[in-house]
């Protein structure tokens, strides 16, 4: 489904990320790891155009990414979660997976200017679509209410709704357990694997929680300074010399 190759980013004398190459198949589930500032982010930023690379290729189902504008993201069929929540703290939890769904949504300027039937039946079905993530998902009991206040964990929940309101068939999480206690990160981690399976998701997540990491992903890839230094199965990656020196900065 993706192949990255030889992805570079440079900001300035920086380089953010440094020839990092590895493939995804469909319906996996990769980690990416690495210490703070090791480029995780980055390439998400790449694979969503938020940012430009300076070098290199990645082929999303055989589609050269680096190519397509940043507002056709969405509708290629990737969606994204963000480390700090991107909700609107005053819209409701509904409204805000609203913003997901409605990536689908076909209706004209003139059909919305003049709230034309199709347009009320296109927002009726994109409701309808809001209202199953929201159910799928147990955030129908806050559906109407306003995303401030809410716990923090239903947060995470909400943002992970709207990004399957998109209907992506590649899900990229950034840090979506991260700030949560263990039985938020077991419900959540319980979750994900559920809705992978249901939906046939591919998912690239980026995390610092290696218990999550080594107990939903299939493979791990592992950063460090930009560059990748390992990959391979959990178990494999989480006993490599160097990536036991990149977290804890002495040799294994």
């Amino acid at each position: 489904m993706l192949e990255v190759h030889d992805l570079t980013v440079r900001f300035g004398g920086i380089t953010a990320l440094d020839g990092v190459g590895f493939t995804v198949a469909q319906g996996e589930m990769v980690g990416l790891i690495g210490p703070n500032g090791a480029g995780k982010t980055t390439l998400f930023n790449c694979l969503t155009r938020r940012y430009d690379a300076d070098a290199g290729s990645v082929a999303y189902e055989g589609r050269n990414l680096l190519a397509a504008p940043p507002h056709a993201i969405t509708r290629l069929g990737i969606a994204r979660t963000f480390q700090n929540l991107g909700l609107f703290s005053r819209m409701s939890v509904r409204d805000n997976v609203l913003v997901g769904a409605h990536t689908h949504g076909r209706a004209g300027f003139w059909s919305a200017a003049l709230w034309l039937p199709v347009l009320r039946g296109e927002e009726a079905g994109l409701r309808r679509a809001a209202d199953e993530v929201l159910e799928r998902l147990g955030l129908t009991a806050v559906a109407d209410h306003p995303a401030a206040g809410l716990p923090f964990g239903t947060l995470k929940r909400v943002e992970l709704a709207r990004a399957l309101a998109a209907r992506p068939r590649l899900l990229l999480l950034d840090e979506p357990v991260n700030g949560l206690n263990q039985a938020e990160v077991a419900e959540f981690a319980a979750t994900l694997r559920a809705i992978r399976a249901d939906l046939d998701l591919t998912v690239i997540v980026v995390e610092h929680h290696m218990g999550f990491v080594m107990g939903t992903c299939d493979r791990v890839v592992c950063l460090d300074f930009g560059r990748k230094i390992a990959e391979g199965p959990p178990e494999e990656v989480q006993r490599d010399p160097a990536v036991i020196e990149a977290y804890l900065g002495t040799p294994a």
